[in-house]
């Protein structure tokens, strides 16, 4: 082929590519966010960020929104509340971003909630828990599946699982790290214990990312519970982990919502450790929980994060690939930026996610709860892998998830 007709191939092909891409107003639409990217909860923030770039690529490649391909301006937060406020006022005041997300967790939502609240922006969360029960702003959208009880649902299904137990049990200890997140929870776990009839006989608190926690089972061991219920983030969650197992404390039920066990690099320290626990999730790979289009989701993460130094398996993402569904569809539907609007329309609509349909309630939070509750089982050592199958993460609750039967009382899953 003589160079001219190999020139005018290339020429044509280059054509056909941009016909192929979408026609993109010169104004990006620009979204604005917090994210940990450094320090403890940077395990998530990395995961989530990755996510949330799968959404922009595919947005992009249908035609963006409004006709305006999407751009992502983002700051890390360094997994410190004190800096969100800044970081937020920046992306409004000096970046003029068009719309903010949250970062991830309670503790980084709250502090940016006066910020958000004072410019009347749209602002979807995160995987937070109770933030909007005192700022019931109307702008507000948490995609995290808690329902209209947020602080009680993370709490409800453990308890509701604690009692199938035979005999049923009759005490339970409340352990809650000190802060928004431990405080929301412990909260509401003392309501749902309380209901279902269980005696409260030991609560304590913990700060945040304490080495050793060795203490704070001991004190609990002496008080004898039946079932113990925790409340924490990460670094926490692997500390009362590892000391329950140093300690060889086997109450019938152990467990609750300790952030961090679901992420991979935890789930891969932690190894045979997990066996027995039973914790809230938000998606595992169980028959129960095939949603449409989570695999590809999931797929085309795991692609990504291969090699990159993140969370492998990512089983949190499609919350942040959906939070940017809603989001996306909202705005198409009311056909430009107007933070009123979009709300309202938020508001009003059922959507369709890769985390399955979503409507939400007066308080931003999902109309109906549907926190899972799983049981790690048959863990072995050193093999991440394990987690991509069934029977390892068996949900328990919502009965109409479950998919497996609940091992107890707690010593007979550590075997």
């Amino acid at each position: 082929m003589n160079t001219s007709r190999r020139t005018l191939l290339k020429a044509t092909a280059g054509s056909l590519a941009l016909y192929a891409m979408p026609a993109f107003s010169a104004t990006p639409l620009k979204i604005g966010f917090a994210m940990s990217l450094t320090g403890p909860n940077a395990g998530a923030g990395k995961m989530f960020l990755l996510a949330r770039e799968i959404w922009r690529e595919d947005t992009n490649t249908k035609g963006g929104l409004l006709g305006r391909p999407v751009e992502f301006v983002y700051y890390d937060d360094q997994s410190n509340p004190s800096r969100v406020p800044e970081l937020y006022t920046k992306l409004i005041d000096v970046d003029r971003v068009d719309l903010v997300i949250s970062s991830y967790g309670t503790n980084q939502i709250a502090p940016a909630m006066p910020i958000i609240i004072a410019k009347k922006m749209v602002f979807t969360a995160l995987l937070g828990t109770g933030v909007n029960d005192a700022f019931k702003y109307d702008r507000y959208f948490q995609i995290l599946p808690n329902g209209p009880e947020g602080n009680r649902s993370l709490s409800l299904g453990f308890f509701e699982t604690a009692i199938t137990m035979r005999p049923a049990p009759r005490t339970v200890a409340l352990l809650g790290e000190d802060s928004e997140f431990g405080h929301n929870v412990i909260a509401g776990a003392r309501i749902n214990a309380k209901k279902l009839g269980l005696h409260i006989v030991h609560e304590a608190r913990f700060p945040m990312n304490t080495a050793d926690l060795s203490p704070v089972i001991r004190a609990t061991q002496a008080s004898e519970p039946n079932v113990v219920f925790v409340a924490s983030y990460p670094g926490s969650s692997v500390g009362i982990v590892r000391a329950v197992r140093e300690l060889n404390y086997t109450p019938r039920m152990f467990g609750g919502a300790m952030i961090g066990l679901t992420f991979t690099a935890l789930k891969a320290q932690l190894g045979n450790l997990l066996n027995g626990i039973v914790i809230n999730e938000n998606y595992v790979p169980e028959p129960t929980m095939e949603f449409p289009g989570v695999d590809g989701v999931l797929r085309r993460y795991q692609e990504k994060a291969a090699g990159a130094g993140i969370d492998p398996l990512g089983f949190w993402s499609p919350m942040a690939y959906a939070e940017l569904q809603i989001l996306g569809q909202a705005v198409n539907a009311v056909g430009k930026v107007d933070q009123g609007l979009i709300a309202e329309y938020i508001h009003r609509t059922t959507f369709d996610t890769v985390m399955g349909t979503v409507k939400f309630g007066p308080l931003g939070e999902w109309d109906k709860s549907r926190i899972l509750f799983i049981q790690y089982q048959h863990v072995h050592a050193g093999d991440v892998g394990q987690f991509r199958h069934p029977g390892v993460q068996v949900i328990l609750y919502p009965p109409e998830l479950k998919s497996g039967k609940f091992i107890q009382p707690f010593a007979a899953a550590r075997t």
